[in-house]
């Protein structure tokens, strides 16, 4: 009987789905009363109809970026549904990153994405921290690639102090999401308790205040 049973349940968990992966950081229900239109992975589809060639194309990624912002020296600018509508649905993304002068992506994560990075000019030093701490780290030159698997804090440098570099990165989510681990802890809205930042990096009040205000910029 029990073995029956056990043998019933594994048919039946083999039959069972896992839930997809999400598109967005949350999903707030409507109220039952609201008639808010259903979305389909954050957009509604075109009638198949009348796409053109052009949905599924972009030069988006053809035109360099501004470097000079500070802190980090960097643009990263990504394809979305707005600028190649044929992404949606589809599952990826493409980010052109040109960095400056020591330009720096700095440590952050894809909470719904693996990325894997070609270095196309200039020689950046990239790398990631699995779970357990052990760090993988590569000099990336023109034509290497590299992966950072799905959420796992990663970082890409440009270890030239004047050249600029450029790479090319591929995320596998039409929404990756990004968290710049500085970012998210010392400027979030609302600010986290002062005290929790002190403990978290056994810094003072006074670390805490400047090192919000140079982020903030």
């Amino acid at each position: 009987m029990i073995l029956n049973i056990l043998l019933t349940l594994t048919l039946l968990m083999g039959r069972v789905k896992s839930d997809p992966d999400p598109l967005q950081d949350y999903c707030v229900s409507p109220p039952p009363s609201s008639h808010q239109q259903i979305f389909l992975n954050g957009k509604l589809c075109k009638d198949p109809t009348q796409a053109s060639v052009s949905d599924f194309s972009t030069s988006a990624l053809s035109r360099p970026g501004n470097t000079k912002t500070k802190p980090f020296m960097i643009n990263v600018t990504v394809t979305t549904t707005a600028n190649l509508p044929g992404l949606n649905t589809v599952g990826l993304t493409m980010a052109r990153l040109d960095f400056g002068g020591s330009g720096v992506v700095p440590p952050h994560v894809h909470p719904r994405a693996s990325e894997v990075t070609v270095c196309l000019d200039g020689v950046l030093l990239v790398g990631f921290v699995d779970t357990s701490g052990r760090v993988f780290t590569q000099e990336l030159h023109p034509g290497e690639t590299f992966v950072f698997p799905k959420g796992l804090i990663h970082f890409l440098y440009n270890i030239d102090t004047v050249s600029s570099a450029l790479a090319v990165s591929g995320l596998s989510s039409q929404n990756p999401g990004t968290q710049i681990v500085s970012l998210s802890s010392f400027i979030s809205k609302p600010p986290f308790l002062v005290e929790v930042l002190k403990s978290a990096y056994d810094i003072n009040g006074q670390d805490v205040a400047r090192i919000r205000k140079s982020l903030e910029g």
